[in-house]
């Protein structure tokens, strides 16, 4: 269950650390460790919790490679423990902190431990501590609060490099806490809306406040007020029509192909009609005779309109490709 660990000095728990985080018994308390985690000082925390918990407790001991993949249920645990085992140097990353606060019941509390750069470094695998309570803040947990913060033993600098594969001389040690809110993610509540009291008639309104907003037809004709003609707001610049020109977008029929953006305003879709008509009716064959129109009788033997009926003089008149091809 424990895996690889790092092989170092026993860690002891005092009671005054085990008090700090609020266990009692009957309570369910996950303690998540990693490989760097010394054995020795991971049993004896977890003989601690069980002593605390009681019977009607439970301790559950958790690789936080495996949490994802664990079958806990939400709202499993009142309290959860990471990187707290003395000698530990566990970083938490935004999927598992979102996985602790799933697990955590409303109103629980989580406890962790994390190695901190003072410094801000760009692409660190190590964050600040303001960092980190911003990725508790984000997993959903309320309350967020700073602990301790101290310096990081030999052993656990050691550690740092080691299991982290990371050199810094600006590391600290930070313990912080929080609590899932009182309520489940996804959880509705519905409100309380009083219908007891309904307002009769119109609502109380205050006379100064009526007096001070009503204007009166004597007051029209007040010297002291000043009404503005709405005619003096504009200028000579503003009654002049614009030129269509100018209220096309810069980039409005640009292109090889001319096309009108979707509900066009500027006036391109009606020109492209237009010209998409004129180059219908310049497609239309010319009579020769000038007949054409008024039927078979007037028509010569190769007419393109041969066999359709009369038609208004410049009707629009379709032809059909096989007219065509026949002509």
């Amino acid at each position: 269950m424990f895996g690889n660990v790092g092989v170092m000095k026993p860690w002891v728990h005092s009671t005054a650390e085990m008090a700090d985080f609020g266990i009692s018994a009957g309570q369910f308390v996950a303690v998540i460790w990693d490989k760097s985690s010394p054995v020795e000082a991971l049993k004896d925390l977890v003989d601690k919790l069980q002593a605390l918990t009681g019977d009607e407790g439970r301790v559950s001991v958790e690789n936080i490679n495996q949490l994802l993949q664990s079958a806990h249920k939400e709202s499993s645990f009142d309290i959860v423990l990471s990187g707290v085992i003395p000698g530990s140097t566990t970083l938490h990353s935004a999927e598992i902190l979102a996985e602790m606060a799933r697990i955590l019941r409303p109103g629980g509390c989580l406890f962790l431990k994390e190695p901190v750069e003072t410094a801000v470094v760009n692409s660190s695998k190590v964050r600040t501590a303001s960092k980190l309570c911003s990725a508790l803040t984000l997993s959903g947990l309320v309350e967020i609060k700073e602990l301790q913060r101290e310096s990081l033993s030999p052993e656990e600098i050691q550690s740092v490099r080691e299991h982290l594969g990371y050199h810094s001389d600006s590391l600290l040690s930070v313990q912080i806490t929080g609590k899932k809110p009182n309520f489940e993610v996804g959880s509705s509540s519905q409100l309380n809306l009083s219908t007891a009291k309904k307002f009769s008639g119109k609502p109380a309104v205050d006379p100064a406040a009526a007096k001070l907003w009503t204007l009166s037809a004597n007051d029209m004709e007040d010297e002291s007020v000043d009404l503005i003609d709405s005619d003096e707001l504009l200028d000579a610049e503003d009654l002049k029509k614009p030129d269509p020109a100018s209220l096309r977008a810069p980039s409005c029929g640009e292109g090889k192909k001319r096309k009108a953006c979707k509900n066009c305003t500027c006036g391109l879709a009606e020109e492209l009609e237009k010209e998409k008509s004129r180059d219908q009716i310049s497609s239309q064959p010319k009579s020769a005779c000038g007949n054409c129109y008024l039927g078979d009788a007037f028509r010569c033997a190769s007419c393109p309109y041969l066999g359709m009926p009369a038609f208004k003089p410049g009707e629009k008149v379709l032809l059909s490709d096989s007219n065509l091809h026949d002509a």
